[in-house]
């Protein structure tokens, strides 16, 4: 008997080993994907100033746009968290879209080779950006997976692992399918 529940103890514990070491590695993979993305943010947020100065010489009377995304740039860095993160990272997104609408009426400024360069890199940054939020959001997924799957969810429970954020900084507008009219 004592045997028994010596091989059910030892069954268990490598079972709860097993599961603890695979939350451990895919939350340590998460925590490496969020840091891909915060390098990427990082990059944008630091090209963004660039961006408003060059664009600024040309369309002075843009200045609540300017004022705009300089306050979401700042709300970005500082945010904390995956939520916080995507919400700012949204809303720049958006003001960022109505800066290169406004570049449309300034030809002069769209053939300047410092904007050409800026928004090369920027549209890199971005590439960059959604590469690495889809490893990211990938990495999340396998996470979330094996929290909420039986048995490693006892273990998440008893460790007290929860389920993590996906990160998504697409505008609504993108998601909408758009009319067709025949």
């Amino acid at each position: 008997m004592t045997i028994l529940i010596t091989a059910l103890a030892v069954l268990f514990g490598g079972v709860f080993l097993y599961f603890y070491n695979r939350l451990v590695k895919l939350d340590n993979l998460a925590r490496e994907a969020w840091s891909g993305i915060d390098v990427q943010l990082r990059k944008r947020h630091d090209l963004i100033p660039l961006l408003v100065n060059t664009v600024q010489g040309y369309a002075r009377h843009e200045r609540q746009l300017f004022d705009a995304i300089t306050s979401l740039r700042t709300r970005g860095m500082s945010a904390t968290g995956v939520r916080e993160s995507e919400k700012a990272e949204v809303e720049l997104s958006k003001a960022l879209g109505k800066l290169f609408v406004v570049v449309e009426n300034y030809p002069e400024l769209k053939a300047s080779q410092n904007f050409l360069e800026l928004q090369r890199d920027i549209s890199r940054i971005e590439n960059d950006l959604q590469k690495a939020r889809r490893y990211y959001n990938g990495t999340v997924r396998n996470y979330n997976i094996i929290i909420e799957q039986f048995p490693s969810s006892l273990v998440a429970r008893i460790t007290g692992r929860r389920s993590r954020d996906f990160f998504d900084i697409q505008n609504e507008s993108e998601r909408n399918v758009p009319g067709v009219n025949l």
